[in-house]
């Protein structure tokens, strides 16, 4: 895409934001040559740092091709952040409303113009504690299958070391370097001419996410865990963890319960067996005082 059709908006905010991302972190960019030179195309990017967008923005606005975000509808609505992400042409996402669907339709749109939509198919910042990518929602592979346009993986690392997720803070010194690694588009032509079932887009995600996760393997130096991290999953086992100690627990109350009533009826048991034999004890005294008594009286 010609530098020309980059817009107002779009350089006005590189204007603004690229002195502050220059100062603030170096930078490690590689593979700028899989960025298609023309025609609509998808990037399929981790996202581990609320900073990681406008570091990712930088990278591939150095390419000439922008990308159109997806981002929540709530920051296109007023004032001066909502004037620029409509200027530069984002994709609002509308959450759990009859809207829902608009963002695909527009993302679809965007490509068959000839524009790149940039995703973070995990739809958040990565739960995994040791921030590889995690499982991930199928929307990227959906609107690849449907326009068939190249889906260019994209790792990055370096904007979570300068604002780890859910931090308020950032860590500024020492400076940190935003490394960005782009490959070869990922092949999905096995998925064409298919039904697109809720298997096969899940299938389709799995291969956009392994080459992610692999363009990142190459920057860390390090494999990544076998198995991706699923929130669900997890949500699911911490559930279950909670019910087996909450059983635990219950358990361990009923047995102490249990133990406390054995106990007093142990102690009722002996009470009343202590009070048996002195009454016993005092039959048999008064017994022998009458006997006695009674000898007495005979002679």
């Amino acid at each position: 895409m010609p530098r020309r059709r980059i817009g107002f908006w779009y350089r006005f905010a590189a204007v603004l934001c690229k002195p502050w991302l220059v100062v603030l972190i170096k930078r490690d960019w590689r593979g700028m040559e899989h960025i298609p030179a023309d025609g609509g195309f998808i990037t399929a990017v981790n996202h581990n740092s609320h900073v990681d967008p406008f570091a990712y923005a930088h990278f591939q606005y150095n390419t000439g091709r922008v990308p159109r975000f997806l981002a929540k509808s709530g920051l296109f609505k007023e004032g001066f952040v909502g004037a620029a992400m409509r200027g530069t042409g984002q994709i609002p996402v509308y959450r759990e409303s009859t809207d829902a669907l608009s963002a695909f339709r527009a993302a679809i749109d965007a490509v068959e113009r000839g524009e790149c939509v940039a995703f973070y198919p995990e739809g958040t910042l990565t739960r995994d504690p040791d921030g590889w990518p995690m499982t991930a929602k199928t929307g990227a592979a959906r609107v690849a299958l449907q326009t068939k346009c190249p889906v260019i993986p994209v790792a990055q690392w370096g904007a979570n070391e300068l604002l780890p997720p859910y931090a308020r803070r950032p860590n500024l010194l020492p400076r940190k370097t935003h490394h960005v690694l782009a490959g070869p588009p990922v092949d999905l032509t096995r998925f064409y001419g298919h039904e697109m079932t809720p298997e096969l887009l899940k299938e389709a995600t799995e291969v956009i996410m392994a080459a992610v996760t692999a363009q990142l393997e190459e920057i860390r130096g390090e494999k990544a865990p076998e198995t991706p991290y699923d929130p669900r999953r997890e949500r699911i086992e911490q559930r279950r963890r909670t019910r087996a100690e909450t059983g635990a627990a219950s358990g361990a109350q009923a047995r102490a319960e249990s133990g406390a009533e054995t106990v007093a009826e142990i102690d009722g048991a002996m009470s009343g067996h202590t009070q048996t034999d002195h009454a016993q004890s005092g039959h048999a005294k008064t017994t022998q005082a009458q006997t006695s008594h009674e000898g007495e009286n005979s002679k």
